[in-house]
Formats: structure tokens, sequence, C-alpha cells
């Protein structure tokens, strides 16, 4: 019985990294960090020129609704300035600041993320969102270089540049996403919701290669540039973020801290 009871406790969620924003004031506080000064939940670098509150912020208004465990949400911005180190892309993203096993065994990075009619990310340009460097798991927006057409209205989830799943990104919808990421297997699966639903398995595991360092999942946005389409502002809405191991919270926002 104490073999049992071992084991299924063993199995529970456990929160490996927690970036639900709960324990920061504002988004000047992610200036806190830097390379000699890691410290907080995340690593802020790869964003524009300007003051950070023109890249993020931080508001109870910014996250999901049904989401008691956060305390507010944060607001992703992309403008004319939002160019890092001379690049033609447009970037603002956070990097998760911790030393936790993030990148081994079976682990699930959880998030939540809507966008508005006000200040929409455009349907004619390519948007990675909540990706690893080798882009072996990502979200995507937009039109995809390749396409035919101009335009495209889905949000997707992708494996190695390869569509798994889609649907429609219409404003006002929260979208709530897991990566279930097996780096020991290679395999990769999607749970998704919308609202306040919990989440559900979507698409089983399949095969990638579950590159990581630990140290390069970006939350947030990049935009490639493409001709004929003007850099406009726009914004994503991001919360309940962190990542666990063990079995899997469905319910939204994560187990408390």
């Amino acid at each position: 019985m104490k073999l049992l009871t071992f084991l299924a406790s063993s199995a529970q969620a456990a929160v490996l990294w927690d970036g639900r924003f709960n324990d920061l004031s504002s988004a000047k506080d992610l200036n806190t960090w830097s390379w000699s000064n890691q410290v907080g939940p995340y690593q802020y670098y790869i964003h524009g020129s300007g003051s950070v509150d023109k890249y993020i912020n931080l508001s109870p208004d910014y996250k999901n609704p049904n989401d008691t465990v956060s305390k507010q949400g944060a607001k992703f911005t992309l403008d004319s300035t939002a160019f890092w180190n001379g690049q033609t892309m447009r970037r603002t993203e956070l990097i998760p600041q911790t030393k936790s096993a993030i990148a081994s065994g079976k682990v699930y990075y959880h998030f939540s993320m809507m966008r508005s009619d006000k200040n929409a990310p455009s349907v004619n340009r390519e948007h990675q969102i909540c990706f690893f460097e080798s882009h072996f798991t990502e979200m995507k927006y937009g039109w995809i270089s390749g396409e035919s057409g101009t335009s495209n209205p889905n949000l997707q989830w992708m494996t190695s540049q390869k569509s798994q799943w889609k649907t429609e990104w219409k404003p006002g919808v929260w979208h709530n996403i897991a990566y279930e990421i097996d780096f020991s297997a290679n395999k990769v699966g999607f749970w998704h919701s919308e609202g306040g639903d919990p989440l559900k398995q979507v698409v089983a595991p399949v095969s990638a290669s579950t590159s990581s360092n630990g140290a390069d999942w970006h939350l947030g946005v990049l935009e490639l540039p493409r001709s004929g389409y003007s850099d406009s502002v726009e914004d994503i809405y991001f919360s309940g973020v962190y990542i666990e191991n063990g079995s899997i919270t469905t319910t939204i926002g994560g187990p408390a801290k």
C-alpha cells in the first residue's frame, strides 16, 4: 500500500517554473533581470529599442477571466520600433529564467493566448509564437511563407514547420494550450481548449527533434517581414504561463502556487 501511495503521489503534477506574472508589480520589474543579475521569472532582452512599456504591459484585464490562479496577464506589442539587434523581423519575447529541469523527461508547457479586434495581428504576415529556438514545436498565425494566396486567418500548432492542428483565430477568444513534450522519447503532443473549458489532448504525441538547452523557449511573438505589407501596431495577450511535470493539470490557470 505504501508503494502504491508513493507511485500515485509521484505522478501528480508539479510546477517546475511559474511564469504567471503573479510576482511582478508591473512590466518594469522585467528590467531587474540582466545577464549579470539573473533574477525573477523571466529573461528580458529580445525587444526593440524603446522602454519596456512599449512592448509588454501587465493588467488583470489582460488575463483569461476564467483563470482564477493568475492575478494578471500580459499584453505583448509589436510596433514600429520592435526590432532587435538590427534584425528585419519584429520581436517581443521573454524566456524562462530558471535552473529547473524544464527540458528533460516529460513536461507540459502551459499558456493561454488571445487577440482583440484592436491592434490585431496581420493575417498577411507570418507570426511565430511561443516557439523553441529549433522550432520543433510552436504556434503560428497568418500567411506562412510559401503558401498560395495572400492571407491566412488560422492559428496553427506546428511541429518542425508542419501544421498539426488549426482553427480560425477569432477576436476575444482565449485559447488555452499545453505542449506535451517528452524530451526522452522525442515526441510532442498538443492539448487545447477555449475560454474556461478544461484542456483536452487534441493531437496525440508525434515524433519531433525535441532539442532544447532549457533556456530557449520564447514566450511571445516573432513576425517575419513581407514585401508589400507595412508594419502596424499588433497586440497578443498571454496568461496562465507555467511549466509542469508529472500528470497534466487540465484546469485553466493551473495549480495554486
